[in-house]
């Protein structure tokens, strides 16, 4: 067991979408980045596996998209909405000013993999897996780097900047003493696989009945599917045992009824606890959160990751040059936060709209009169087809989509 101490530029702590994204980034432009990873590799069931037009659209903007989409993967070209013999096209992304039109499922660890293949391009890029930030350093009252432990032993990293990237438990916010905002949220997510066969649904699509909505996304030769709960209900559904849960799925839908014996028990089951929060601030000086560190989404329209890129496109836009300098005023992460701050607030306001107003009356409704009835929003796209381009471009482009602008240094 040794103790390391290493110096970067920008020390990125988290190694999802956001921080792959940033890094690799900012290493194309010369920065030298060192991203921290707490896991071994990038193997995490169940993660966001959705990459929304405005991602690709930077693929092809870096020279990348073919090669991308190479990889494994299924496609979206509609948002789809089944409840009773209602059938609605949510969203149709056919319009998007983008290359690709359409959502791609690809796993999340060949999308980092993928980030970590090119970046490792770059002489700047530096991935040190196994590392679990424990504490953020404070000098003169700004951050100048972290702590963390390895398997090797303890290793400190000074750096101009610490980016979190770390997810909506974010260890580095909470070191740091970030003030977090609650928005609350009136479900849960569970999430399962089934297998899928020959003659099945081709499209990944949600589907609503009889009190239950479950989210179906094609993946191949699978179905990952989510059962929406109403917040903190999974411990009174275990007691109702397995058996209701199969039959449940079999009544939204009934061509997965031969598969329900898949779910072996309780651990096929996976919670996602749903939260939205936001940072009121989200920056210190030596430190700057981006994606779920710094707003955590709802889990409805599956925009997170991307909100996530996005906001490290931004953040590399804005802070390559005063990297590059050497210098990073509170200045320059406050004009990342004005840039995305506005996006996120509409996205996430749209979000707790759709969960209080729309999802949240609906769970549990067994018998109503407006069982089989299509909520006023599903049947208005439904019957006003030019409607569907308005949330296929909140959920295919977001609000205010970025665009890569920082230059590609020579590699020597």
């Amino acid at each position: 067991m040794t103790d390391e101490t290493l110096t970067t530029g920008c020390c990125i702590v988290g190694g999802g979408p956001a921080g792959m994204m940033l890094g690799l980034l900012l290493a194309r432009a010369g920065v030298d980045v060192t991203v921290l990873e707490k896991h071994s590799d990038f193997l995490r069931d169940f993660r966001g596996d959705t990459i929304h037009p405005s991602t690709l659209e930077l693929m092809h903007e870096l020279g990348w998209l073919d090669e991308l989409l190479a990889l494994p993967h299924t496609k979206a070209a509609m948002l789809r909405f089944q409840s009773g013999s209602h059938d609605v096209v949510v969203g149709d992304f056919s319009h998007l000013p983008t290359h690709a039109r359409f959502i791609a499922f690809m796993p999340q660890w060949d999308l980092l993999d993928f980030l970590v293949r090119k970046a490792s391009a770059y002489p700047g890029f530096h991935l040190r897996k196994c590392a679990e930030v424990t504490e953020v350093v404070f000098e003169r009252g700004r951050i100048v780097g972290i702590k963390a432990l390895t398997p090797e032993g303890a290793l400190a990293v000074r750096a101009t900047l610490v980016v979190a990237a770390d997810g909506r438990t974010s260890t580095v916010r909470q070191r740091a003493g970030m003030e977090v905002e609650t928005l609350g949220a009136p479900m849960d997510v569970l999430w399962f696989r089934v297998a899928r066969k020959p003659g099945d649904p081709t499209d990944s699509i949600g589907r609503y009945e009889k009190g239950q909505i479950f989210i179906l996304i094609n993946r191949g030769d699978q179905w990952q599917c989510g059962r929406v709960i109403a917040k903190g209900s999974f411990e009174s559904i275990k007691p109702l045992g397995l058996e209701s849960f199969r039959e449940d799925l079999a009544t939204v839908a009934p061509f997965l009824a031969d598969r329900t014996r898949e779910l072996r028990d309780w651990d096929d089951v996976k919670l996602l606890t749903v939260r939205v929060d936001r940072l009121r601030t989200w920056y210190r000086p030596g430190l700057l959160c981006i994606g779920d560190a710094a707003h955590a989404m709802s889990p409805v329209g599956g925009v997170g990751i991307n909100l996530a890129v996005q906001d490290a496109v931004a953040a590399a836009n804005l802070l390559a040059a005063p990297l590059l300098a050497g210098r990073v005023t509170t200045r320059d992460l406050r004009r990342v936060q004005e840039r995305r701050e506005w996006p996120m607030r509409v996205t996430q306001g749209l979000q707790v709209l759709i969960q209080n107003r729309i999802l949240a009356p609906s769970l549990g409704r067994l018998s109503s009169k407006r069982n089989g009835k299509l909520p006023l929003p599903l049947w208005l796209v439904q019957h006003v087809p030019p409607l569907r381009r308005v949330p296929a471009r909140l959920v295919g482009l977001g609000i205010r989509p970025e665009h890569v602008h920082t230059s590609e240094a020579p590699v020597h």
